[in-house]
């Protein structure tokens, strides 16, 4: 899933997503005071945008120079707090202890040995910062010839990882999905975890 698939992905249509934020990060994310954000796989914009027009100062990061380009041209009424970003963060890390809020929604993330991209997320969080990871659940997903389900965290998997002296582990648990089923799919379900990194 390098840069080439997801810009052949956004070139096949003129909207791949609804244009609406995610519904977790709107249930989950309402409460908390705006500060620095990090949207992890941007896509369209919409996460980034929502957060934008409720005061957050917004890192919006895709490998699609597609999707980053359709993004900045929706952009409105938000005041220069969104900044759009081409990198691979599964391979460059985000900048250490700098965010209040790394937001990951449905974003592919392999395992790796010592768990580096994770880690280097993880990293992004700042002391009292939020991790919000989202993703369809496991059994909602199927491998295929080239993926294998398996090889890709799920929340309960990153749980494990999280210090309990820096971590503060507030939701991580499955829910129905608060949306339709994408054409095409199984995904009835979504995987959360919330957690507050404490030092």
């Amino acid at each position: 899933m390098d840069a080439q698939h997801w810009d052949e992905m956004y070139r096949s249509r003129d909207q791949i997503f609804s244009g609406n934020p995610n519904p977790v990060l709107v249930t989950e994310i309402t409460d908390l005071p705006p500060g620095q954000a990090l949207d992890v796989g941007c896509g369209e914009g919409a996460d980034a945008l929502w957060l934008a027009r409720r005061g957050w100062q917004v890192t919006a990061v895709d490998i699609s120079e597609i999707a980053l380009h359709r993004a900045a041209t929706a952009t409105t009424s938000i005041n220069g707090r969104v900044a759009w970003a081409r990198a691979d963060l599964t391979t460059t890390p985000p900048p250490a202890d700098a965010f209040d809020l790394v937001s990951i929604h449905y974003f592919p993330l392999h395992r790796q040995p010592g768990h580096t991209a994770l880690n280097g997320l993880l990293n992004a969080v700042g002391p009292g910062g939020t991790l919000l990871f989202a993703t369809h659940a496991r059994a909602d997903l199927t491998s295929r010839k080239d993926i294998d389900a398996a090889d890709y965290y799920q929340p309960d998997d990153i749980a494990q990882l999280l210090d309990p002296t820096a971590w503060n582990v507030l939701t991580n648990e499955t829910r129905p999905r608060a949306t339709p089923t994408p054409a095409d799919t199984r995904h009835t379900q979504d995987a959360i975890l919330r957690a507050v990194r404490l030092s």
